[in-house]
């Protein structure tokens, strides 16, 4: 099976040009206005009003209200949801009946206890789970802020529902990353940037090229 996978933060059609035409399986773009990556719903359905069909498109929230979920959902803008925040299994279970959409769930790992720990909590609320790497220092945005961590804590984990490796990959380092982990499907967000939240076409190229090779 080839490894699949998702470009993260997507502000401008010329990342999300580079994206599509580099065979990414997800696009995602940040619904949350702290990040630098956030984009606005109106920002948001105009750009993604050409992505085909095959691509699915991901909104990121951090603990969203029904208000907030409503606005991007209603008018069919995206395929799927990732929650980024302390979101517990029966709100995610809420959150799918509300919006009809499947849920990715965005966790923390220090550990093969914590790998442990999540599979356990989330397996029967989510759809796919994405490890990333607990933040460095309280006060991090959400999300894995472009760190790496040590990827054989997944390895040969039996999960029972998809998941995704996430957190400090790059083109460099994806190869690696998936031979130590075992994933078949990554996402990056700021190891395609020229500076924080600026997509580079360029990065994000190279960063497909790699994972295609795998």
């Amino acid at each position: 099976m080839a490894v699949v996978a998702k470009i993260c933060g997507i502000r401008t059609k010329e990342a999300l040009d580079a994206a599509i035409a580099g065979r990414a399986r997800y696009v995602g773009f940040v619904c949350y206005p702290p990040s630098p990556r956030h984009i606005a719903f109106h920002d948001l359905e105009e750009l993604v009003a050409d992505v085909p069909a095959h691509i699915i498109r991901v909104g990121l929230f951090v603990d969203p209200d029904d208000d907030t979920l409503g606005e991007y959902v209603e008018e069919g803008a995206l395929d799927m949801l990732q929650l980024q925040g302390s979101e517990t299994p029966r709100r995610i279970r809420k959150i799918k009946e509300a919006t009809g959409l499947p849920v990715t769930k965005a966790v923390h790992i220090a550990s093969r206890a914590d790998v442990e720990a999540a599979i356990e909590t989330y397996a029967g609320s989510a759809d796919r789970l994405m490890f990333e790497p607990t933040p460095a220092a309280m006060g991090a945005l959400p999300g894995g802020n472009g760190l790496p961590f040590d990827w054989r804590l997944l390895q040969d984990v039996k999960v029972p529902l998809p998941w995704m490796l996430a957190g400090g990959l790059t083109a460099d380092n994806v190869a690696d990353a998936v031979r130590a982990s075992g994933a078949k499907a990554v996402d990056v967000s700021s190891g395609v940037e020229s500076s924080r939240g600026v997509k580079s076409p360029e990065l994000i190229r190279a960063f497909l090229s790699a994972v295609g090779k795998l």
